[in-house]
């Protein structure tokens, strides 16, 4: 049976469903559209083709639930024992007090506790209180300081250990088979890094420049040689404790079997009993998380309910109904509509447009990233001259450049910490100003970058 356009009810009736999930999740964040993708992707399925529910949810990524589960656990596990605000605060003491470095500190403190493992959500809500508490203390506007934060966070979310890095590369994964050529050219670990490179370079050249141009360099440049005891702005914490450092050594073995095992030649120098069990960043974080109980390091129980349950299921569903969208057809009509208007370098801006448009009022990693990336084989065949790699950045940077926006988890985090002297109200517009604003510059961003220059 054909609806309009040759296209099949099932196909139709697919593309309607995400469509309703998309617009709940812009106007309702308060209900769960995971678990609603699950229940359209069954009706969608039983209806119009033909599948038992028990084979539709045969549809739900278990390997990227497990691999989110354990990497989430650990961190929370190092957030609920306080090893990571410890952290933060040493770090930001770097700086010794020069006013001057103070940006460069936190720009650079927020990368990094970002790919380490905990995600832009969980970096940006140790790092907000810590950094709007230092920007009410020197005289930088709120407004400055979130776009340095939050844009560092996003900058850095696509991380092979992070939540959002783990996404991306799991979706990317499970298209292999449709994308030969690309993996012939790049390993999974390459590819994982190449693209959190690419979002790296993108969106942090425009956090810089708004920084910049928005108040932050005239501010840099009042502070060139002013100084302040750094115990004003950052009080030196406690020494690190027992537990804490258990928590310390098991991050930095979790990056070792990681990195060291990924370079060439390297993995034969591991015995197998090792590399079996350190198949995935998931399984290494269950045995370490695992060690770390017995030791007593953190309160597991806490971990698990400061864990990010919510975005889990919400990815987890959505790609459940994207399971039935592509045996319906419903993936290749969309993308057909897509390249309808596209050549092999525009491809990558309306891709940008889009997704920043859906993400400015939907979740980046929760609904649009498990949505649009699935589309990139189709493209490929039906934009000739289009890259994988620069798709999947555009729809990665387009997704995320969004999120200062106040109605984002990250902005919200940002103006909920700001201080007294603050006008919340004020900061709430700009910032909103500066979320949608980059839905057409991210949107020119893609184009330039992933299209033109072709990174």
């Amino acid at each position: 049976m054909e609806a309009l356009g040759g296209i099949s009810v099932a196909a139709m009736m697919s593309i309607i469903a995400l469509a309703v999930v998309i617009i709940i999740s812009c106007v309702n964040e308060n209900l769960h559209v995971g678990f609603l993708a699950i229940c359209f992707a069954i009706i969608v399925g039983g209806i119009w083709l033909d599948m038992k529910g028990s084979v539709v949810v045969r549809g739900f990524p278990l390997s990227l639930f497990m691999i989110l589960v354990g990497v989430t656990f650990m961190f929370a596990m190092a957030q609920v024992n306080g090893t990571l605000e410890k952290l933060t605060s040493y770090s930001v003491r770097l700086c010794g007090g020069n006013m001057m470095f103070l940006p460069f500190i936190i720009f650079i403190l927020t990368v990094i506790i970002t790919t380490i493992g905990p995600g832009n959500i969980a970096g940006v809500a140790l790092l907000a209180p810590i950094t709007m508490a230092i920007a009410a203390r020197v005289g930088m506007s709120g407004f400055c300081m979130t776009l340095l934060v939050v844009g560092a966070a996003n900058a850095a979310c696509f991380s092979p250990f992070a939540p959002t890095g783990i996404i991306s590369n799991g979706l990317i994964a499970k298209m292999a088979p449709q994308i030969p050529d690309l993996f012939r050219v790049w390993s999974p670990d390459g590819l994982a890094w190449k693209i959190y490179f690419n979002s790296m370079l993108a969106q942090g050249m425009v956090t810089i420049a708004g920084f910049a141009v928005f108040g932050g360099w005239a501010w840099m440049m009042r502070h060139k040689s002013a100084s302040v005891h750094i115990d004003e702005i950052a009080p030196k914490p406690e020494p690190f404790t027992a537990k804490q450092w258990y928590t310390m050594g098991a991050i930095f073995i979790m990056l070792f079997l990681v990195i060291v095992p990924a370079l060439p030649g390297m993995k034969a120098y591991f015995p197998k009993v090792v590399m079996n069990m350190a198949s995935n960043i998931g399984t290494i974080c269950f045995v370490l998380s695992g060690f770390l109980m017995l030791l007593n390091a953190a309160d597991s129980k806490g971990a698990v309910k400061s864990m990010p349950w919510f975005v889990i299921m919400m990815v987890c569903g959505v790609t459940v109904l994207i399971e039935v969208m592509e045996k319906s057809g419903g993936l290749k009509a969309m993308t057909q509509a897509i390249a309808a208007l596209s050549g092999p370098a525009t491809v990558n801006f309306w891709l940008g447009i889009v997704t920043g448009i859906i993400s400015a009022y939907s979740s980046s990693s929760g609904v649009v990233i498990p949505a649009f990336l699935p589309l990139v084989p189709g493209l490929l065949t039906q934009v000739p001259g289009s890259d994988a790699i620069a798709m999947i950045s555009s729809i990665n940077v387009g997704a995320h450049l969004v999120d200062t926006s106040p109605l984002s988890t990250l902005g919200a985090l940002m103006i909920a910490c700001a201080g007294e002297h603050e006008d919340k109200q004020k900061l709430f517009r700009n910032l909103l100003i500066w979320g949608l604003a980059m839905s057409v510059v991210g949107a020119v961003v893609c184009w330039l970058f992933f299209g033109i220059i072709g990174m």
